[in-house]
Order: C-alpha cells, then sequence, then structure tokens
C-alpha cells in the first residue's frame, strides 16, 4: 500500500489538507477526522515533525476483509512481522470498529495483538511484550464494514503533545487546537503586518507558544523527546537526521529574527509559573511578556499597536455559578469595545454558544474539537464602544428539529416535576429518542459536587443539576457527519432545555456487544457526586464510566427489595456498587453481603453502605464470582437479589452468558435460601426468555414481575428490562 492517512480533531480536516500541501506533499485528500496523502516515508517524517495541526500519522501496511475473528488474525498474520518489530520489543494495538460483524474494539486488537505475538514466537521463540504507554512499535486497527486497514502509527504520543508542556491548567487547550484557532484567525498574516498577540487568559501558555513557534516558523516536533517510528525496524535514521538537522538550522535562524509581540495575563500565578515554564521549554520564553492581572483591568500592550486578542475563556462549570460566567463574559466584552478598538479578537467557548454573551456580534462562527469537547470558535473585529452591542444573551438559533426536543424536554420535564418531588426522586430520565432523528436516552442528576474526593459532601454544599446523555449507534445508512451534527444540536437543546453548562453533561455512545462493556472505564476526570433516591445518598460519576453507578431502570426494583428485606438476611450477587444492598438495609435487614469480582466497585459499594449509616460485620463485602460463591458458602439467607450481566469473559471467571446460564445460577441460588426466601432476578438482555419449566422443575415459582418493575419515567421504553420473583415450594 501507498501513501498515508493523517488523523486530526474533527473540524481540522480543510486545514489539514492544506497545511500538507503547503509541506510539498500531493494530492491530499480530505475527509471525516483526518487526510489521505500520497507520499514516499520522508514525507510521513515531515508530516510527524512539521504539522501543527495533525494528531497521528498512519503508514497502511495491509487491507484485507475481515469479517469475523479468524479472518482478522489470517490477515495480520499474512504480514512479515519480523520486518517491523524486533521479537523481544515491544508492542500496543489501537481499534477503531464501526459498522462490522467484530463489534468490540478491545476483542480486534487482542485478535491482532496476538497474532503478531504468535507469529514471533513461533519464528523465533520469543515474543513481544505489550507496553500501552511507550512501545517500540505501535499497531492500528480500523475496521469498518468488515474491510481491515492495518496501518503503523508513526507518531507514537500524539502529535500535540510538542514536549514542551509539562505543566497545565485544569481546562487544557490542545496544542493542535491552538495552532487552528491561530490560523483560523490569521495570526501569521496579522504577525507579518506587525500586530501583536495578545492572550488575557493565558493559563499555562499554550496559544502564545503556539502562536510564537508559528510565527517564526519552528518545526513543532523539534522539543519531542521521541517518534513511534523510531522503534520501528523500518525507521530510515540517517534520513531522519539529516530532516531534523535542517529543521534545528531553520529554527535557530527564524528564532533569531522572532520580535517579542506575546503578552500574557492571567489572575493565576500559579498558572503564570506554568506559562513560564513552559515557554522556557520551548525555547521562545524571551519574546513572551507575561503578567498578573484580570479581566476587568486588561489594556492593549501597547497603545499604538494592533494585533489578536486571542483566548480561550473558561467555561461555565470551571467558574462556578452561572452568573458569574456571565459577569465574566459581559466585562470582556465592555473591555474589548471600550480599549481595543482596530483589534481582531478570536475566542474559543463551549459548544452552547455562550460567547455570544460578550454583546458583541462575530463575524465568523466555526465549530472545533478540543479532544472530544465540541466548540465554538468566534471571530470579532472590534469597532469600540460607539457601534451598539448585539443583545448579551443571544446565542445561536437552534435548527427546527432540534428546537422540536427542546420544546419536548421542557414539557416533558413539567409533566414528570410534581410527582417526582412527590416521590423524592432526584435521577429520572427526561427522554428516550422520542424523535427519531436524535437517537439518544437524556436522564437527569441532581447532586452535590464530591470532586475527586472520597468523603460526603457537605450539608450546605449547593445541589446542581446535571445530565447523562447515551447517544444510541447511528445505523448503517446514516452519515457519520450527519449524525455528528445531529447529536451536537441534541446536547445544546438538552443544556438549554435544563440551563446545565456543556461541562456538566456527560457523553456516551451505546452501541450492541458482548462482553460486560458497563464495567469498562472511558475517562479519567474523577467527578463524583452524591445523589439522592428515596430519602437514600448514592456515589455516581457521569464522566468515567459507562454506567453511573445507579442504575435509574432498576428504582422500582429497589423499592421493592426495601419492602422485603425485612427482618431478612440478604444476599447480593453481581452487587455492582451495592445500592441494593443499601436498599435492603434500609428496608430493615438483619444483615447484607454484597458480593462482585470489581474490587472497584465493592469500595464504592462500602462508601454507598457508610454515607447511609449502615457499617460493621452486619454489612459484608465479599470479592468473589458470584457462581463461585455460592458453591463455596454455606449460609442461608431470607432474600437473594441477583442481577447479572449479559454477558461476561473475566479473565477471573468463567465467562458467562444469561440466557445460557440462568438457570444453573437460579438453581446455586435456591439452595441457599432458607425456609419462605425469596430471588430478585432481573437482568437487562432484551432477548432474554426465561426458562420457566427448568425452573419449576427445580421447585422455584415464578412471578413474573417485570411490567410493575419499570419506573414511570421509563415506561416508554417498554421491556428495558425483565424482573421475576422467584419462591421455593
Amino acid at each position: 500500500m501507498s501513501g498515508m492517512f493523517v488523523t486530526c480533531a474533527r473540524g481540522l480536516e480543510e486545514l489539514l489538507r492544506d497545511e500538507i500541501a503547503a509541506l510539498g506533499i500531493a494530492p491530499a485528500r480530505a475527509t471525516v477526522a483526518g487526510v489521505h496523502a500520497e507520499g514516499d516515508l520522508a514525507a510521513a517524517y515531515r508530516v510527524c515533525l512539521l504539522s501543527r495541526l495533525a494528531s497521528r500519522v498512519l503508514w497502511p501496511l495491509a487491507r484485507f476483509a475481515a469479517a469475523d475473528a479468524r479472518a482478522l488474525y489470517a490477515g495480520v498474520q499474512a504480514i512479515d512481522w519480523s520486518a517491523h518489530l524486533a521479537p523481544a520489543g515491544s508492542l500496543a494495538v489501537d481499534a477503531n470498529v464501526a459498522q462490522s460483524a467484530l463489534a468490540h474494539s478491545l476483542f480486534a486488537a487482542q485478535t491482532v495483538k496476538d497474532a503478531v505475538v504468535d507469529q514471533l514466537r513461533e519464528a523465533h521463540g520469543l515474543r513481544p511484550d505489550v507496553d500501552r504507554e511507550d512501545p517500540d512499535l505501535r499497531i492500528n486497527l480500523h475496521l469498518h464494514r468488515d474491510q481491515a486497514v492495518l496501518s503503523l502509527d508513526l507518531s507514537g504520543a500524539p502529535l500535540h503533545q510538542r514536549g514542551w508542556r509539562r505543566q497545565q491548567g485544569t481546562a487544557p487547550l490542545k496544542e493542535n487546537v491552538a495552532a487552528a484557532l491561530l490560523l483560523r484567525a490569521h495570526w501569521p498574516q496579522i504577525y507579518a503586518g506587525g500586530g501583536l498577540l495578545f492572550d488575557p487568559l493565558c493559563g499555562s501558555g499554550t496559544l502564545l507558544i503556539e502562536g510564537a513557534l508559528m510565527a517564526a516558523g519552528v518545526a513543532p516536533g523539534l522539543a519531542r523527546a521521541r517518534f513511534g517510528f523510531e522503534g520501528w525496524r523500518g525507521h530510515d535514521a540517517v534520513l531522519w537526521q539529516q530532516l531534523r538537522s535542517q529543521a534545528e538550522v531553520q529554527a535557530r535562524a527564524a528564532l533569531a529574527a522572532l520580535r517579542p509581540v506575546f503578552h500574557g495575563r492571567d489572575r493565576d500565578p500559579d498558572a503564570l509559573a506554568a506559562a513560564r515554564g513552559n515557554a522556557q521549554r520551548a525555547g521562545v520564553a524571551g519574546f513572551i511578556h507575561l503578567e498578573r492581572g484580570d479581566v476587568a483591568h486588561m489594556l492593549p500592550p501597547a497603545a499604538e499597536a494592533g494585533g489578536l486578542l486571542a483566548g480561550n475563556p473558561p467555561y461555565g462549570e470551571r467558574l462556578g455559578e452561572r452568573q458569574e460566567v456571565l459577569a465574566l463574559y459581559r466585562t470582556l466584552g465592555e473591555r474589548l469595545r471600550e480599549h481595543f478598538a482596530g483589534w481582531r479578537a478570536a475566542l474559543l467557548f463551549g459548544e452552547q454558544g455562550d460567547g455570544h454573551m460578550l454583546g458583541l456580534k462575530p463575524v465568523r462562527t466555526q465549530r472545533l474539537y478540543n479532544g472530544a469537547l465540541a466548540c465554538t470558535l468566534l471571530q470579532f473585529e472590534i469597532r469600540g464602544a460607539g457601534v451598539a452591542p448585539a443583545a448579551e444573551t443571544t446565542s445561536p438559533p437552534l435548527p427546527a428539529a432540534a428546537q422540536m426536543v427542546f420544546n419536548r424536554l421542557r414539557k416533558r420535564h413539567g409533566h414528570l416535576r410534581k410527582r417526582l418531588a412527590r416521590e423524592r426522586i432526584d435521577c429520572f430520565r427526561c427522554y428516550d429518542a422520542d424523535l427519531p432523528e436524535y437517537a439518544a436516552a437524556i436522564d437527569v442528576y441532581h447532586g452535590r459536587d464530591l470532586g475527586a474526593s472520597a468523603a460526603a459532601a457537605p450539608a450546605d454544599a449547593p445541589v446542581r443539576r446535571w445530565l447523562h446523555v447515551q447517544e444510541y449507534q447511528a445505523p448503517a445508512g446514516i452519515d457519520r457527519a450527519v449524525a455528528a451534527a445531529r447529536l451536537q444540536d441534541l446536547l445544546r437543546a438538552a443544556g438549554r432545555a435544563f440551563e446545565v453548562p456543556r461541562a456538566r453533561i456527560a457523553l456516551k455512545i451505546r452501541a450492541r456487544g458482548r462482553g460486560g462493556a458497563h464495567y469498562g472505564r472511558m475517562d479519567e476526570r474523577g467527578q463524583w457526586l452524591e445523589v439522592s433516591e428515596c430519602g437514600l445518598h448514592f456515589r455516581v460519576n457521569l464522566f468515567d464510566y459507562l454506567d453511573t453507578g445507579l442504575f435509574l431502570d432498576h428504582r422500582n426494583v429497589r423499592v421493592r427489595l426495601r419492602e422485603l428485606a425485612a427482618g431478612r438476611q440478604v444476599l447480593n450477587l453481581f452487587a455492582y456498587t451495592g445500592t441494593g444492598s443499601v436498599c435492603a438495609a434500609a428496608g430493615g435487614a438483619r444483615s447484607t453481603t454484597s458480593v462482585d469480582l470489581s474490587a472497584t466497585y465493592l469500595e464504592w459499594a462500602g462508601w454507598n453502605l457508610l454515607r447511609n449509616g449502615f457499617r460493621g460485620d452486619a454489612h459484608r463485602l465479599v470479592q468473589a464470582d458470584a457462581r463461585a460463591f455460592l458453591q463455596a458458602d454455606t449460609r442461608r439467607y431470607g432474600l437473594v437479589y441477583v442481577d447479572p450481566p449479559t454477558f461476561s469473559n473475566s479473565k477471573r471467571a468463567e465467562d458467562f452468558d444469561v440466557q445460557r446460564d440462568h438457570v444453573g445460577l437460579l438453581r446455586a441460588c435456591a439452595a441457599r435460601l432458607e425456609s419462605g426466601g425469596i430471588i430478585v432476578f432481573s437482568n437487562n438482555f432484551r432477548r432474554f426468555r426465561l426458562d420457566s419449566v427448568a425452573l419449576s422443575d427445580a421447585g422455584l415459582e415464578v412471578e413474573d414481575w417485570s411490567a410493575a418493575s419499570v419506573p414511570f419515567d421509563f415506561a416508554r421504553r417498554g421491556g428495558i428490562h425483565g424482573c421475576w420473583l422467584l419462591r421455593t415450594r
């Protein structure tokens, strides 16, 4: 295969295509989240070293059909891996899977890894290790509609990691997004015309440093310690050193001629210290002037010079309450009108359009993505205080269909409000693909912010509204760009309907698949909330896991457990975060035993029990496989709650399939029941069929409680789960 695929953040494709063409690499064709470009290895090296916008450079090795794991394994084994990786080296595999029979990226990546390792071990008697952080070779699999493209990732760590940023703020702006902002705002032309660059909210200095390197023409990759291709056996070290040496010579000459026209301001002394350190490592500290101060007192750095004011103002959540956000934007707009006439401003806001609250009318509005976070870039030509500003609360109108979502959310919330208050429900579902074009579920959480703390929230901590949005995977016939645009419109509509800033909206994508996906880690935000349900308190995490820690559709099941638990010893299998145990304890259970294989979720369950005042030997937490526990345990229980996953293929336990294995599981539960005991069995497999005959033969009476177990706010989506009560005859 020839050529390369250069990835980038969404919204940067056209800019990246033009940048690659300017490097003399042609033809280049933009597509979703990247650019296809023709070129040899020298061209790929130049992109790694010189591109300000790229995220990764993928060097294709093979394309082949992969309708199943066997075909994928065979396609990978057809490549001679000894030409790419030493047998005792290390590797990592990244996989992107869409609209294919192989639906799980982790499984696909594991298959690729196994094929490489098996080939090298059979040929050389040695096998490479897996190193996710810094491998000798990083392999990329793109599997779309059962067609696999296997590539080497020549970049290694993402290219936005230039090597000079060791310190950053709480909401860092990626370096390639900063470069895109500056290019969109025509900073190179402004610099060439004698203008300044001023960032009044500079944080760790990313925009200023990128602006200085861009003005000087310094290769953005020069400060990196390592690229991914340096551990590859096909690496041409001589060619690379020639390109790097040329770039170093050019950088020294360019920096000698750079003008010190870069000015930053921030009210946080720690941020300014980080900016100074980053600028020093980037080699541009002598060209950047930094000072401490707030927006309310900012003035142009030079009285007679104009230029570009660029910044990434804090989004709503980073400043706290919305009124404080409005005050900051209002003040920023006033200072721009009063003191920056003749300047150009380019400001990056959250995607909900809050930047219009500056009271200025933008000359251009564009969408960028900082990682997964959609942002809005607004550009202004500052005309001075004599020009009447736009209304400060104006924000971009929603498309007609998204306006329908907004209206539906407001109406639905109004309809539910009284019942939610009466039943003391703070977390509920307000939308579930009500409009086919906007296929997502929206759950509302009212909670106190715990941050990264494990401690309970103070009683006077404010209760804020948060949204948990789960997008259902779009059908194969829907264009990806159309689906992405609809999703962003949905997020805007939901944020406005509930008056929730984007920083308090968690977004997940639900896709069909096997393998207990709800236990996977998705992010590292560490944002914990304390929420309430029927007078009980629970810790949830909306961002870091696919599920939040509180299954809202099981609210009625928890109420029933509370009713059934009085005076009983309760066993909670597949306990997850222990919410069932908390409800049983609140209902007067003599004891609770929570069994789960995950130490993380047992710790979470312990927090929930302690927060509600349930502690001591009466409330056991047991880390074990549920079926193994039932075989080893000798206690008798009056109530057993079992809510297993649909599938599980954990390395620490036997594979589990709820349809295949539920009879054996429930028989084992029945063996642990005392006389008059009850099993509450639920699961979320929509195609599940309870084997009532086999359970009856085992001496169990079955009551189907599924319909009654679905809460009123989930009633529109019938069959979301099943629930049965089982008793011994």
